[in-house]
């Protein structure tokens, strides 16, 4: 198989594709990756039209639609140099008509298509860990999954092209406003006098158990292996979660949904993001939430007013 974009998600994919015994033809447009992708047994190409010929599934993960569609199609494009029954793969997550539009110019030049974005992170990656959100024909969902199989422990169909991406950005407005929300829950916490523990012992097994407290608890201590405790290295850098929730909110705008707290979330991780959080954990959106509260005297009188009326 051909595999374009070896970083930090595809490099550690397709280091698992080889060490199942599945040849790999890649590319990436930095260096580092490169040589990164050949010491773990990626047969690297100078371009990437180069591996396109030999394989029979192209897997794509890159930056943005805009990087997919290019690779499909600038002169010369992927999609130029492919072989009859080519299967297009796309891994990367990107708006949900920019997947649909990748599928459209891979059906028009007579192969096939899929969008598959992943969750899981980094650690996911390269532990084989992953989940695929599917979105394909059930006859193309059924070839590729041998392939998902390796570089992840599920693979769920969730329907027809674009619709991988559409279960992704939904589980991660979901993911984002409840990250804020524990981080909130936790502050509020320090402040009546609960140790991080405690909290984390009621909350784990009552009512407001969730991933971003068993899994991704913001604070050090009660999980080991969360961020927290390595300086909220991430994981799940905060850029990405302020991508993933932009792309929420496009689709929020293009499907006239009315959600506050998705664009709310949106808002507050795209703020973390211009700063020291894109390249720390998601979670630490707990020390801005933590410094904001710091510079607010306690008193109904000084909280926050409510949300504007969303009008769409």
């Amino acid at each position: 198989m051909a595999f374009i974009g070896l970083g930090n998600m595809g490099g550690p994919m397709a280091a698992n594709l080889v060490k199942a015994g599945v040849d790999v033809w890649g590319y990436d447009v930095v260096p580092s990756a490169m040589e990164t992708a050949r010491a773990n047994g990626v047969q690297v190409v100078e371009d990437p039209l180069e591996a396109v010929p030999r394989a029979d599934v192209v897997l794509t993960m890159l930056p943005s639609g805009q990087h997919v569609i290019s690779a499909y199609q600038d002169s010369p494009g992927l999609l130029s140099a492919a072989g009859p029954g080519t299967i297009f793969l796309d891994c990367s997550t990107i708006n949900i008509s920019e997947a649909q539009q990748a599928a459209e110019l891979a059906q028009a030049a007579g192969f096939r298509a899929a969008d598959a974005p992943v969750s899981g992170g980094v650690v996911g990656a390269e532990a084989g860990t992953l989940a695929f959100m599917v979105g394909a024909s059930a006859e193309v969902f059924a070839e590729v999954e041998p392939l998902l199989d390796i570089m992840g422990a599920r693979a769920i169909h969730c329907g027809g092209n674009g619709l991988g991406q559409a279960a992704k950005i939904c589980n991660n407005m979901i993911l984002g406003v409840t990250q804020i929300a524990v981080g909130e829950a936790f502050v509020l916490g320090e402040k009546l006098g609960l140790t991080h523990q405690a909290l984390y012992d009621v909350v784990s097994k009552a009512s407001g158990q969730c991933w971003a407290v068993t899994t991704n608890c913001p604070v050090p201590g009660p999980v080991p292996s969360s961020p927290a405790n390595r300086d909220y290295q991430p994981g799940f850098a905060g850029a990405l979660m302020a991508k993933d929730l932009n792309l929420a909110a496009n689709a929020l705008d293009e499907q006239g949904v009315r959600a506050q707290l998705g664009r709310l979330a949106t808002a507050i991780y795209t703020e973390f993001a211009a700063g020291e959080g894109a390249g720390q954990d998601f979670s630490a959106i707990i020390n801005t939430i933590r410094e904001d509260s710091q510079h607010q005297s306690s008193g109904p009188e000084n909280s926050s007013a409510p949300l504007a009326k969303d009008t769409t």
